[in-house]
Parts: structure tokens; C-alpha cells; sequence
């Protein structure tokens, strides 16, 4: 049962960080028709500008932090003005493979940056885990202050942002925008400021997400950004245009990577080390088979 217990808060910790990725996704894709292939490089620069800011320059971390997502979100809006916007009204497979090329420029400015060494941002909890339940004679169920953290800031966020959306006149014109961009624009909306809006915004989460990521104590290297695409499959489960859905999915997939993490090394040990990190994409490939607009997400409808 501790172990049970265990596998499951650490799961919700993964979760809640595939949760803030998958919805940095979907900002971008429901505002701009755009599956952003580059977001894992966007992370990656989040975890290397928070490790510069707060470690190399002393600032305090979540001033650090805070400033690494403005970055990272401009560099974002600077993607969309150069790379993205020119290809509005060209075929989506194209703009997709776009982003596929701005991600390997991202990984490489990465690998650059981190001068093929790895670095740190350190632990901002300054805290060693928890003792949920004292069992006899050891801990039965832990509580890592990291997963916690991940958690609380996860929920913090995500809850600020639907907010936002819902009931700011900015939120409100985005999500205009993501609905019918013509009826936006007819509106007075400016949908080019919107889409700019989105880049940065889905910018920022995944850097958030990285920082997340690496917030407790251990060593971060440039290919480490290949983390943000275990996001696919919480998008895919949940659904790619739907907020609800990306963060269902990112808890599932957090919930699935953490039991098969505690209990296939027992019972499962010929499936190799590391199968948590194979799961994900089999629960991916058989919703596609089975439903592939995931759980709520949009169902296409063709009409012949």
C-alpha cells in the first residue's frame, strides 16, 4: 500500500508538469492552427536562463524565474513574427515542419549555451522529502517537497490562466480568435496581436515546465529538452484542442509513468530499465487507433 501510495504522488508530480506542457501546446495550437514542434527548445532555454539568473548571477530563484519566462516568452513572439507568421495560409504539414526545423536551431543554440556541460538550478525548496505514513521499521508513503512544489505551482498557474481567459477582454478576445479568426477580425479584433499573444504565452508555460522540471537539485543538460515531447501523448490522450484534456492527460500520463516506474522493475523486469519512459508512447499510438481525437478533444465532422 506505501508503495502504491508513493508511486502515486510522484506520478502526480510528473503529471502536473506534462499538464503545464500540454497546455503551452494547446495555447498555440487553438489560437494559430499550430502544433508547435519547437517548445521543447523553448523549455530548454527556460532551464538554462533561470540557471544562469540564479546561480551564476545570485538573483533570488523565483525572481530568476520569473525573468527567464519573460525571455523565453519574447523569444517565442519573436519566433511567431519571423518564422510562423509568414506562413499563414500555407499548408499546415508545412508550417509543422517549420517548427520541426526551429526546434533543431533551438537544440543546437542549446547545446551551445551549455558548453556540453550540465548545470543546475539548484533546489528553492531546501527541503529533503517527507514521511507521510511512519511505517515499521521504515517510511511507507513519501512525500518529495519537489513533487509537492510541482503540484501547488502547476495548480497556481494553470488556475491564474483560466481566469485569465475566462474573464479578462484580452482572454476573452484570444479565445474569439481560437474559435473563428474572420468573426474575431470582424469583430476588431487584432488576430495578429493574438497570435503573438499565444507564442509568448505557450512560451512561457514550457519554460515554466522546465524549470519545474529541474527544480530539485539534480543536473540539467542540453538534450533534456527532448523531455517536453513525453507531453505528446498527455495531448494525444486528452485531446489537442482542449485545455481540460491536456491537463487530464498530463495527470494520466504522470499517474501511468509513475506505477509502471514502482512496479514493472517486480513483476514486469524483461521489459528492460526505463519502461516508463516507453509507456506513455503506447498509450499514444493505441488512442490513435482508437479515438483519435483523444478524450475532448474536437471531433472532425466531414460533410460529403
Amino acid at each position: 500500500m506505501g508503495t502504491l501510495a508513493t508511486a502515486l504522488i510522484s506520478g502526480l508530480g510528473d503529471g502536473a508538469v506534462y499538464a503545464l506542457i500540454a497546455v503551452s501546446f494547446v495555447v498555440i495550437f487553438r489560437a494559430t492552427g499550430v502544433l508547435n514542434f519547437a517548445q521543447p527548445g523553448l523549455l530548454i532555454l527556460g532551464t538554462y536562463f533561470t540557471s544562469v539568473l540564479a546561480v551564476d548571477r545570485g538573483m533570488p530563484f523565483w525572481v530568476a524565474v520569473v525573468l527567464a519566462v519573460l525571455l523565453v516568452a519574447v523569444i517565442s513572439v519573436g519566433i511567431e513574427r519571423v518564422a510562423i507568421r509568414p506562413m499563414v495560409g500555407r499548408p499546415i504539414f508545412a508550417t509543422a515542419l517549420v517548427t520541426v526545423g526551429l526546434f533543431t536551431i533551438l537544440l543546437v543554440l542549446a547545446f551551445r549555451l551549455f558548453a556540453a556541460r550540465a548545470r543546475t538550478i539548484n533546489d528553492p525548496w531546501q527541503l529533503d522529502q517527507t514521511c507521510l505514513i511512519q511505517g515499521d521499521p521504515v517510511c511507507s508513503v513519501v512525500l518529495s517537497h519537489s513533487d509537492a512544489g510541482k503540484i501547488a505551482v502547476t495548480a497556481v498557474v494553470l488556475t491564474a490562466l483560466g481566469l485569465w481567459l475566462s474573464r479578462s477582454r484580452v482572454g476573452l478576445a484570444m479565445r474569439a480568435t481560437a474559435l473563428d479568426q474572420e468573426a474575431a477580425m470582424a469583430q476588431g479584433i487584432n488576430v495578429g496581436r493574438m497570435f503573438s499573444l499565444a507564442w509568448a504565452v505557450g512560451g512561457g508555460l514550457a519554460a515554466l515546465g522546465g524549470v519545474l522540471l529541474a527544480a530539485n537539485g539534480s543536473v540539467v543538460q542540453a538534450n533534456d529538452a527532448l523531455f517536453a515531447l513525453v507531453a505528446l501523448p498527455a495531448l494525444i490522450l486528452g485531446g489537442i484542442d482542449s485545455f481540460r484534456g491536456a491537463v487530464i492527460g498530463g495527470l494520466a500520463i504522470g499517474l501511468l509513468s509513475g506505477l509502471v516506474r514502482a512496479y514493472q522493475p517486480i513483476h514486469a523486469p524483461w521489459l528492460g530499465p526505463n519502461f516508463e519512459n516507453v509507456a506513455p508512447y503506447l498509450v499514444m499510438i493505441l488512442v490513435l487507433l482508437i479515438r483519435p481525437y483523444g478524450l475532448f478533444g474536437t471531433k472532425e465532422v466531414q460533410r460529403v
